[in-house]
């Protein structure tokens, strides 16, 4: 998937999103507010087209249509009194969702990629299994076939 967007000197470019190569993405969060996070992080799992057709009673013209989606599993900002930012001089620190979650694994709209994200595993933290209590899934970040995850990952500006 190929991802547009405008840079900080007002000049385009473009992310390529794969899910076996680069599978991070960020989107704009619908939290607003002093304390809210700008932006909420993905790890997409898989890129789906296909056609849909509706059968809903109000719709005149039924007629195949193309649609897009991505499965996604997301990331949640790290719970812990960690501080962010360029005057605590720290990357933003995020970690998956536990599997258990209602929103731990969703679809997306690909329209509301912003772009794509470069994601750094915290190395000091340990790995974990509890938050996708499954040995094998292609879930897992890192290798499909490892049964842990990084707890955290750091969030490259």
């Amino acid at each position: 998937m190929w991802i547009n967007y405008t840079m900080y000197n007002v000049r385009c470019d473009g992310d390529t999103i794969n899910p076996w190569v680069y599978p991070n993405i960020m989107v704009k969060s619908p939290k607003t507010g002093p304390n809210a996070e700008p932006y909420w992080y993905a790890h997409i799992i898989g890129i789906f087209h296909t056609y849909v057709l509706s059968t809903h009673l109000n719709v005149g013209e039924r007629m195949l249509r193309s649609m897009d989606f991505l499965w996604v599993r997301w990331f949640g900002v790290e719970p812990s009194p960690y501080c962010h930012g360029f005057c605590y001089a720290h990357l933003p620190k995020i970690g998956f969702v536990e599997s258990l979650d209602k929103y731990a694994f969703t679809f997306l709209d690909p329209t509301q990629v912003v772009r794509g994200a470069h994601l750094i595993p915290t190395f000091s933290a340990r790995h974990i299994s509890s938050l996708l209590p499954v040995p094998r899934s292609v879930a897992h970040i890192l290798v499909p076939n490892e049964a842990d995850d990084w707890v955290n990952f750091y969030v490259n500006m």
